[in-house]
């Protein structure tokens, strides 16, 4: 049987393609160049006594080390424990105790943050992300470590969002990694020639997924440790970026900065975006730049993308999440008995293949909730039309019943996004003592709008039957926002019944 292992897809990648330019971070690195850091990493693991199957916690920004530590501890069977460097000690508290892990590895200006985490074991602790790391690999050699591990061995645990409940750690194998790889660059134009900017962040699926893609296909990786609008222009610029992957709401930043840069980005072709909600005139704006957007619909447990929408599907179905990714498979279910449902019906999305997740670390009764054999349950909401379409309506948590009629918060954002002054929205359902719930918007209008919220509730009158109407608007400065860049809805619901 044939075996993957993540880290000899690095071996192979640098044996095809040694001198070119693979990663752009404090320095420019071949691909020689960083099999060789990664091979020093895996000999400094072995140094210190971490093994097969132990992990290794990474709380840093997108970086050449962390592409070192991770491919180096996938030779070795070792697993990767991406950690949202965001989050409150607290939160970091909880995870590095799930996971256990033997070394912690983070940003030095983390270490505050660091300090107050509460470890009930001793841990090897190491700095990241400035030249101290290089010296730290200095004394190792560049030899290729023995491989251990391949195939349905974990590689890479990331922590879902924890929206609803305390973070799960989604185990990601070898095999996972390597198919999310090859079941995107067979949907969507990637190129072996293409230079991707990485500012999604790597502890969320859809940064890291990204480039391992870019390793595996032999592209060229630019690092961006944070997110500035007028630092990604001028980056594309600098750097003469082909592609990227972004959220929504930094495209919205993005083209509200554009012309007081005015940036040379003749050489972008399109930009991969997901998260949240795209609404088609962000991807009208874009088109007017020349530049495609790309709607992903992505989730962890599926390791990356589980289907893409491009604009040669046609504008007629820029609301669809496009069709799924190559290998993979998705059907509806009724979500109360599991019963496969027909063309159009709305259900449950369930999806199968080899991208499929191995389940959650330490959590048998979470993972036997959503997964049964290759399938799993998402928890979305949707539809697939008769051309195979994917639709995501909605969140089974987050559909509104109102008087007995199920109200999907995603069509509700979706025409609320197309008012010009709205910059963001999000819809959640309330209490209300008539018809149990009603739908709520809040929205972040643009600078100086005088917008109100008489005009939102008639814009949905007008498009959409009245029940579904939203019977509340509050503004407000910003959506909160998970480390993965998600808003939280609970977050918006607690607002709303404190002020009640």
């Amino acid at each position: 049987m044939f075996k993957i292992n993540i880290g000899e897809m690095m071996r192979n990648r640098t044996y095809l393609t040694p001198d070119k330019e693979g990663f752009i971070g404090r320095k420019r690195y071949t691909f020689k160049d960083m099999n060789e850091r990664m091979n020093q990493f895996a000999h400094h693991l072995q140094a210190n006594g971490v093994v097969e199957g132990e992990r290794i916690a990474l709380i840093c920004k997108n970086h050449e080390d962390f592409i070192t530590a991770f491919f180096g501890a996938a030779k070795l069977g070792v697993i990767t424990v991406a950690v949202n460097c965001r989050l409150e000690p607290n939160e970091l508290s909880y995870i590095i105790e799930n996971s256990d892990p033997t070394m912690i590895l983070y940003d030095e200006e983390f270490t505050e943050k660091m300090n107050q985490i509460d470890i009930s074991k001793e841990i090897l602790l190491t700095k990241v992300g400035t030249a101290s790391f290089d010296e730290v690999l200095r004394p190792y050699e560049i030899t290729e470590p023995k491989l251990i591990s391949n195939n349905d061995d974990t590689a890479l645990i990331i922590f879902t969002s924890g929206t609803t409940g305390k973070p799960k750690g989604a185990m990601l194998t070898h095999e996972n990694l390597y198919a999310t790889s090859v079941g995107m660059t067979k949907l969507i134009d990637w190129r072996l020639e293409d230079r991707f900017l990485s500012v999604a962040p790597f502890f969320h699926i859809g940064g890291i997924a990204p480039m391992i893609t870019n390793m595996h296909f032999g592209c060229t990786s630019i690092l961006m440790k944070d997110f500035h609008p007028v630092s990604v222009w001028e980056t594309i610029e600098k750097e003469k970026v082909t592609t990227m992957m972004a959220v929504p709401a930094m495209l919205q930043l993005m083209s509200q900065v554009k012309d007081q840069v005015n940036p040379d980005y003749s050489s972008i072709r399109n930009i991969s975006v997901g998260a949240a909600p795209v609404p088609e005139s962000l991807v009208e704006t874009y088109d007017q730049f020349g530049i495609a957007l790309q709607q992903v619909y992505g989730i962890t447990e599926y390791s990356g993308a589980v289907a893409f929408w491009v604009n040669t599907m046609g504008k007629d179905t820029v609301s669809s999440a496009g069709k799924m990714v190559f290998h993979g498979e998705v059907k509806i279910v009724d979500p109360e008995t599991k019963e496969e449902l027909g063309v159009n019906e709305v259900g449950e999305l369930v999806i199968s293949g080899p991208q499929v997740f191995k389940g959650y670390w330490r959590n048998e009764k979470e993972t036997h909730e959503v997964l049964k054999g290759n399938n799993y349950f998402t928890e979305d909401i949707g539809k697939i039309d008769e051309n195979g379409f994917v639709y995501v309506l909605d969140r089974l948590k987050d559909m509104i019943i109102s008087g007995g009629e199920n109200i999907y918060t995603t069509e509700l954002e979706f025409l609320i996004q197309s008012h010009p002054s709205v910059v963001e929205v999000s819809v959640v359902g309330i209490p209300d003592d008539k018809w149990g719930e009603i739908p709520k918007a809040f929205i972040v209008a643009t600078e100086g709008s005088n917008l109100t919220e008489e005009v939102i509730i008639n814009l949905c009158k007008e498009s959409l039957a009245s029940y579904k109407a939203v019977k509340e608007v509050e503004f407000i400065d910003e959506l909160p926002r998970n480390g993965a860049g998600k808003v939280m809805k609970p977050a918006l619901i607690k607002r709303h019944s404190v002020q009640s």
